[in-house]
C-alpha cells in the first residue's frame, strides 16, 4: 500500500541495529541515521550505539540492509493515455513497494510528452504519489522522427532528460541536431537502439526462439548498429547518451571502448536481460516478449560483465506494464514488455549478488547513486543533509512472487511463481513512510 505518513511521534527518527550499504559516501557497516521528518533530510549518520539516548523515535532495523532509495531511470507508467494498463498513482505503489524513491517516466504516452501541457499534468500528478516521480520530454513532436520538439521549453518546465523511447531515430542529421542541442542544455539524451531494417517480428530474438516458433524475429544488428551510430554521433557532439535496455554483448563492448574513448555514453541494463535469455521466451511466450528481446547467455553474461566493470552503469526495469488481455493476444500481436519495479531488488540480489558477480554496494550503486548521477537527481546517497530516501530490505529473506501481490495494475512478468531472495520491508521518501511490511511496522518504538 502508497501512503505518506510521519514514522512516529518525534520530530526525528532514529534507524538503528541496521546494515548501511550506501556506495556514494563509502560507508558499508553498521551505522545509525538520525531522519528529520520535517525537512525530510538526513540529520545525522553516526557509528552504530554512538548515540544511543539522543532525542528521536527509533525504528530498529536489526538484520535489514539500509540503502538510498531505489533510482529507475526508465519506467511506463502509461498516463495519459493508456491507463488501462497503468496510472501514475499505481505505478507509483508498484514502485514503493519495490523500494524505489525516484523514478524518470518515459515521454511514450498519448498525447506524448512533447509539449509543456503533458508534462505539467504528468509532473503534478506525480507530485501527488509520496515518491519523486520525474520524466523525460520527447526528442521529436509526436514521435514522429521528423521534427524536434522545443527542448528549452521541456527542460525549463521540469524534465530531466530526452528521449522518444519505445521508437528509434533514424534521422542521422535530426539525431546529430537534437544531440547537439541536449548537450547544450547538459541534459542527457536517451535512445531505443532498435533498426527496424533487422526486424520482422519484434520482442523474439532472431536464433533459438524464432526458430521455435518458426518466424524471423529481431536481429542483434538492430541494437548493435544503432547503438555504434549513436555512441559515434556522441562522440562528435558532446552530448551525455543513455542506450536503453541493452541487450547484446556487441552493444556492451561499444559502450565500453566508447568510455574509454572520453566519449559521454552510459547505458541500462534490465533485471530481465541479467535474469533470463531467449529461453524464457520459448516457455512463457508473450509474457517474455520484449524489445530488445531476451538474447542467449553469451549476451546475458557480457551484460553482467558490464554491471560488474562499470561500463553498464545503471539498472534500470523498463517497467511496462499491460493488461492480460493484450498480453493473451498472441505471440505476434500482443504487445512486448514486462512490469519490473516490484521485482528489480531482489533479481539483483539473486542473479548477481548471490551468484558472485556483484557485491551488495556495487548492486546498490548501479540501482541508486549511478542512475541519479547520469540523470543528475537530488538521489543516491545518504550522507547529512542529503534527502531521507531510503529503502530497507532483508537480502537474506526469501519470498514467491504472486500476482496478488503485485502493487502494479499490471501482472505481466515471468518471474511470478519464482522464488526470489531479498524482501523489501521498509520504503522511506522525504522522510515519510511510502511502503511499509507489517513486520517493519511493529519495529517502531515511539519516545
Amino acid at each position: 500500500m502508497l501512503y505518506n505518513r510521519p514514522m512516529g511521534n518525534a520530530r526525528f527518527l532514529w534507524i538503528r541495529n541496521g546494515h548501511l550499504t550506501d556506495p556514494a559516501s563509502g560507508l558499508d557497516g553498521a551505522f545509525d541515521l538520525r531522519l528529520d521528518t520535517e525537512t525530510g533530510l538526513v540529520d545525522r549518520v553516526v557509528p552504530a550505539g554512538q548515540e544511543p539516548d539522543a532525542e528521536g523515535d527509533t525504528l530498529d532495523a536489526a538484520g535489514l540492509t539500509v540503502a538510498p532509495g531505489l533510482v529507475d531511470v526508465h519506467v511506463h507508467f502509461r498516463d495519459p493515455g493508456f491507463t488501462h494498463k497503468e496510472d501514475i498513482i499505481t505505478g507509483a505503489a508498484a514502485a514503493a513497494r519495490g523500494g524505489f524513491t525516484s523514478v524518470i517516466m518515459m515521454a511514450n504516452t498519448k498525447p506524448p510528452i512533447d509539449n509543456t501541457d503533458v508534462l505539467s499534468y504528468v509532473l503534478e500528478k506525480g507530485a501527488e504519489t509520496g515518491i519523486r516521480a520525474y520524466a523525460c520530454g520527447n526528442v521529436t513532436k509526436g514521435m514522429a522522427g521528423r521534427e524536434l520538439t522545443d527542448f528549452e521549453a521541456l527542460i525549463g518546465g521540469g524534465a530531466v532528460g530526452l528521449t522518444d523511447d519505445g521508437l528509434p531515430i533514424m534521422d542521422e542529421g535530426l539525431v546529430t541536431d537534437a544531440m547537439k542541442r541536449a548537450a547544450a542544455l547538459q541534459v542527457p539524451i536517451s535512445f531505443h537502439e532498435e533498426d527496424p531494417a533487422y526486424v520482422q517480428n519484434p520482442g523474439y530474438n532472431h536464433g533459438e526462439a524464432s526458430a521455435h516458433y518458426g518466424f524471423y524475429g529481431a536481429d542483434r544488428m538492430a541494437e548493435i548498429s544503432m547503438t555504434e551510430r549513436d555512441i559515434r554521433l556522441a562522440g562528435g557532439t558532446g552530448a551525455r547518451i543513455d542506450i536503453q535496455h541493452i541487450s547484446a554483448a556487441e552493444s556492451v563492448e561499444l559502450v565500453r571502448k566508447g568510455k574509454a574513448a572520453g566519449i559521454d555514453v552510459h547505458a541500462e541494463a534490465t533485471p530481465h536481460h541479467f535474469s533470463l535469455t531467449e529461453e524464457a521466451a520459448i516457455r512463457y511466450g508473450t509474457l517474455a516478449k520484449m524489445n530488445p528481446p531476451l538474447r542467449t547467455e553469451r549476451d546475458r553474461l557480457a551484460i553482467i560483465e558490464g554491471l560488474r566493470d562499470g561500463t553498464i552503469d545503471m539498472i534500470a526495469t523498463d517497467h511496462a506494464p499491460h493488461s492480460t488481455e493484450e498480453k493473451n493476444a498472441g505471440l505476434t500481436k500482443a504487445p512486448s514488455g514486462i512490469i519490473g519495479l516490484e521485482t528489480s531488488l531482489a533479481l539483483g540480489i539473486t542473479e548477481l549478488v548471490n551468484r558472485g558477480y556483484l557485491t551488495m554496494s556495487q548492486l546498490m550503486e548501479r540501482m541508486s547513486a549511478g542512475p541519479a548521477a547520469v540523470y543528475r537527481l537530488p538521489a543516491g546517497r545518504l550522507s547529512v543533509g542529503d534527502p531521507a530516501d531510503l529503502v530497507l530490505f532483508d537480502p537474506a529473506e526469501t519470498f514467491t512472487v504472486r500476482r496478488e501481490d503485485f502493487a502494479s495494475k499490471a501482472e505481466n512478468s515471468p518471474f511470478v511463481g519464482r522464488e526470489l531472495r531479498g524482501r523489501v520491508h521498509l520504503t522511506i521518501c522525504g522522510g515519510k513512510i511510502i511502503y511499509s511490511t507489517e513486520n517493519a511496522k511493529e519495529r517502531m518504538i515511539s519516545r
